[in-house]
């Protein structure tokens, strides 16, 4: 198991871990108080419970993203997180004033008690600034990361620029097949449970496509590491698909027969659908360059390696210097 070796690595998992157990703390609150206010025989609201509920799991995500980009030495993730941290952010506003809309439209129906808003507001309020201090706290770890691992980098790739520049193509590529996953899960999540009708065809077809998604997202990974044109081939096929996907459900929000259904999540799933439409239209991007970049020496380099000892193992992913050959199989003092 890796254990963080630096004072820089350390502070990036704490300023997250820190951030994560307020704003969590937040939420548990947010969430208990919503619950306690509704009165007895309140039919079940579902929007409030499917938005904190993924807030909390969008969270527990990005622990496990910080995590792997500090194990990994990954530059561009870390850098990702930060750009993550911000979605969060955005995410925090929209959800303030999509609580304060459901308590207003359930105290017009006397379904909630008077005071449910003024309990959770102070709380919502906070949540965005302490994921501001965050950002900003996360922002300064990770210029100190990337040079510490800007050193690690070179030492494993050596000075060709063009090997170096393949390189980051494939490390921004993997970063956004993993944000991909939780912007793609986050909108289906919040459709599936609040806008469609468990009776309708389009409940199944959604269901069926989440692990579907998983499935696509691991073989893109696998394909680029093996390099197989074919496979990214079809692989960029289905991007496409799936951009036209998230567009269609984007106009459909607004436009169509369709648009009472989508009034009470309209903003949150807008949020995650164009954040999800541009991660689409990037992986697209990158998915093409790493496809004109096979064949190239990239694949050795990245191929997973069987380590003899722990300390060998955070560099697993990184390049090694074969441009003298292939590596020892022990580590030797410079």
């Amino acid at each position: 198991m890796y254990v963080p070796n630096s004072g820089w690595t350390w502070a990036f998992i704490g300023v997250t871990f820190v951030q994560a157990a307020i704003v969590l703390g937040f939420e548990a609150y947010v969430f208990a108080a919503f619950q306690q206010s509704l009165k007895p025989d309140t039919p079940a609201e579902r929007t409030i419970p499917t938005f904190l509920t993924l807030y909390i799991f969008g969270f527990i995500y990005q622990l496990f993203l910080v995590y792997d980009a500090v194990r990994l030495k990954n530059t561009i993730q870390v850098i990702g997180l930060c750009i993550y941290n911000v979605g969060l952010l955005i995410y925090a506003a929209v959800q303030m004033d999509q609580i304060k809309t459901a308590v207003l439209t359930l105290l017009s129906a006397g379904d909630i008690d008077l005071e449910a808003w003024s309990k959770t507001k102070p709380f919502l309020i906070a949540i965005p600034c302490v994921l501001a201090l965050g950002t900003m706290m996360m922002s300064v770890v990770a210029w100190k990361l990337y040079d510490e691992f800007a050193w690690t980098i070179y030492k494993h790739i050596s000075a060709d620029l063009r090997m170096k520049r393949r390189y980051l193509t494939f490390q921004i590529y993997i970063a956004l097949l993993k944000f991909d996953f939780f912007f793609f899960l986050g909108f289906t999540i919040q459709f599936v449970v609040i806008v469609v009708d468990i009776k309708d065809s389009e409940f199944g077809l959604t269901i069926a496509a989440i692990p579907v998604t998983i499935a696509i997202l691991i073989m893109a990974a696998y394909f680029t590491r093996r390099e197989s044109i074919a496979g990214m081939v079809v692989i960029i096929f289905l991007y496409f698909a799936a951009l036209a996907y998230f567009l269609f459900k984007l106009v459909r929000m607004y436009n169509g027969q369709k648009t009472a259904t989508y009034n009470k999540v309209r903003r949150p799933l807008t949020t995650f659908a164009v954040i999800t439409v541009i991660l689409i239209i990037l992986t697209i991007i990158n998915a093409i360059m790493c496809t004109l970049n096979f064949n190239k020496g990239l694949k050795p380099h990245i191929a997973t390696r069987k380590l003899e000892n722990d300390d060998e193992k955070g560099y697993m992913t990184e390049m090694p210097n074969m441009s003298h050959g292939p590596m020892p199989s022990r580590m030797t003092i410079d």
